[in-house]
């Protein structure tokens, strides 16, 4: 068996969205297909995938460098021992042939894009989907049918006011989530405080509401920010700085008591390991959302993860940045702690197969081989003009 072909392009995932950082009036994701010589009634098995939201479209780097490498390695070293599937591992290796260590930006969203499809192609080909695959290599079998999820939203918008937050967000509760999360730190203190209040209203407690900054703080305004909020007992306080800034972490950590969450803008086991060693997080409360799709993808996640085993820290601990198809094979399949979710936003790569319902911040998957893409009618929609 080979690799016949690997197809990509660009697509637009533009919205008026904004969180403390960017806005996405611009933002691209690249789709790649991966077709093979194997067959499954009478059409070509083909691998997809796609790049999380937050970092744009890669094609220039696959089209330069990742896959003239593919498309000059022997077919026979991309496969697997038993020469009847491929190797996402030797592959993996092929793509970061002749590339220094370090640096780790764009090319780890262009490596993580394709090994989506590698492994939505391997799994087709056995037959099965990938969560239970992962389950089987990797778990000993053990797998969760259910995955919890939260919805991700609460962005800022042009004229959008508090009774429009909370209506999104009781919108949220109404779907099945019991736990939502909000952007901070795109307005003055006092202003995101009385929306922080305004959702509360909605939720509750603070225990179902998350508050993402997205690494907008300085020290100073991440220890006020988080002093302000210690009382309201939030799920977790997000990216508060520079995801590389692991010093302002650390004094965080030793300042507010309540969960953190980061590690969604870190992309290679090296800085994953940085964080967990310098960053001050602590393995029983706090939450780290590396998203495989823009760290190099599934092969370097199960080395994250065997880092993270060795540091003391429990998979339970890993709730995925990203809310797509592969995040939540991988905390299926991999026993993480969870996934998040878009309902409303980065449509149509977000979200999970059609007529799969949440209940209780709670999913199903599928069981269709591979990732799932062909149960999701708009996103498929998208993948199937690579093969026009």
């Amino acid at each position: 068996m080979r690799i016949l072909e690997i197809r990509e392009k660009s697509v637009s995932i533009a919205s008026e969205i904004a969180n403390a950082y960017i806005d996405f009036s611009r933002m691209t994701c690249s789709v790649v297909a991966v077709v093979t010589d194997v067959r499954r009634d009478g059409r070509p098995v083909v691998g997809f995938g796609f790049n999380s939201n937050g970092r744009y479209g890669q094609g220039c780097l696959m089209r330069e460098r990742l896959l003239p490498r593919l498309a000059a390695a022997d077919p026979e070293s991309l496969l697997d021992e038993a020469r009847d599937n491929l190797d996402p591992f030797r592959i993996w290796d092929v793509m970061m042939s002749n590339e220094k260590p370090g640096g780790h930006g764009e090319r780890s969203v262009a490596v993580g894009t394709l090994d989506m499809a590698i492994w939505d192609a391997v799994a087709k080909i056995e037959g099965r989907p990938l969560w239970r695959l992962l389950a089987d290599r990797y778990r000993d079998g053990r797998a969760d049918e259910r995955v919890w999820v939260y919805a991700a939203g609460g962005y800022y918008h042009p004229g959008k006011d508090i009774r429009a937050l909370q209506a999104e967000m009781r919108g949220y509760l109404e779907r099945g989530y019991s736990t939502v999360k909000m952007k901070v730190g795109g307005a003055p203190l006092a202003e995101d405080i009385r929306r922080i209040e305004a959702v509360l209203e909605v939720v509750g407690e603070g225990s179902r509401l998350c508050v993402d900054a997205n690494g907008r703080f300085d020290l100073e305004t991440a220890l006020a920010f988080g002093e302000a909020v210690a009382p309201y007992g939030l799920r977790w306080y997000e990216e508060a700085g520079d995801p590389l800034d692991y010093a302002l972490q650390a004094e965080l950590a030793t300042r507010y008591d309540g969960p953190m969450a980061t590690g969604e803008n870190l992309f290679s086991m090296q800085d994953a390991r940085n964080l967990v060693r310098y960053g001050g997080l602590r393995p029983e409360r706090d939450v780290l959302q590396f998203d495989c799709a823009l760290s190099y993808g599934l092969v370097e996640y199960l080395r994250t993860l065997e880092m993270l085993a060795a540091h003391g820290w429990s998979s339970r601990r890993l709730v995925p940045h990203g809310g797509h198809q592969m995040s939540l094979n991988i905390a299926a399949g991999l026993q993480l702690g969870g996934n998040e979710s878009y309902p409303d936003v980065f449509k149509p790569f977000g979200g999970f197969a059609d007529g799969v319902a949440v209940e209780d911040s709670l999913v199903g998957l599928p069981d269709l081989p591979g990732i799932g893409f062909e149960a999701k009618a708009d996103l498929y929609a998208v993948l199937e003009t690579l093969l026009d």
